[in-house]
């Protein structure tokens, strides 16, 4: 591989560790009702295990409450039983068509522990994308030794590998702080 492509596939890669834990904060709680708080949800629908959208209508009427409409009734035992299973700390309401989930206020140790399961998961996805360019810069040393780039080369990659992680570092900390803020709000 080459310098470009080396880059290329390392960059690649920390936009899909980015995406993961931009993933990671639409499920997390933040005192206000999102539908994408239930997209981590699986439901047994006839023996398969499907996302809550694949089966249900998912709405947020309001800032504090989501109604979850089921395609099919069969569906709405299987809803409710992973909603409880879940660790949203949600308690569901059925009435029988739907399940409507009301969003407690959060306290101020609640939201502090938000906050900290942030940071652990902003760290690892920093984690990985330090282990990408752990992995490019081993692609640069090894065409180094096999003599198809310069020293110049290989240093220069590792320069823009570094430039590389530092702008994903950059995204990964703007999109935690944007969260930190949405989840202390009160």
């Amino acid at each position: 591989m080459n310098a470009p492509q080396i880059l290329k596939d390392s960059e690649d890669r920390m936009e899909k560790a980015t995406d993961v834990f931009r993933n990671d904060l639409k499920g997390l709680r933040t005192g206000r009702a999102s539908p994408q708080m239930l997209d981590a949800l699986r439901v047994d629908n006839y023996g398969t295990m499907s996302p809550i959208r694949d089966v249900a209508s998912v709405t947020c009427p309001d800032a504090a409450t989501i109604v979850i409409k089921p395609y099919t009734a069969d569906s709405l035992k299987e809803i409710e039983k992973a909603i409880r299973a879940s660790d949203l700390g949600l308690a569901p309401n059925n009435d029988g068509k739907v399940i409507r989930l009301t969003m407690p206020a959060m306290s101020g140790d609640q939201r502090k522990k938000i906050v900290a399961q942030l940071k652990k998961s902003a760290e690892a996805a920093k984690v990985s994308c330090r282990n990408i360019r752990r992995d490019g810069n081993k692609h640069f040393e090894d065409a180094e030794k096999a003599k198809t780039m310069t020293e110049d080369d290989r240093d220069k990659g590792k320069a823009k590998m570094q430039d590389l992680l530092k702008a994903y570092e950059g995204k990964i900390d703007e999109l935690a702080n944007k969260k930190e803020k949405e989840v202390m709000e009160q």
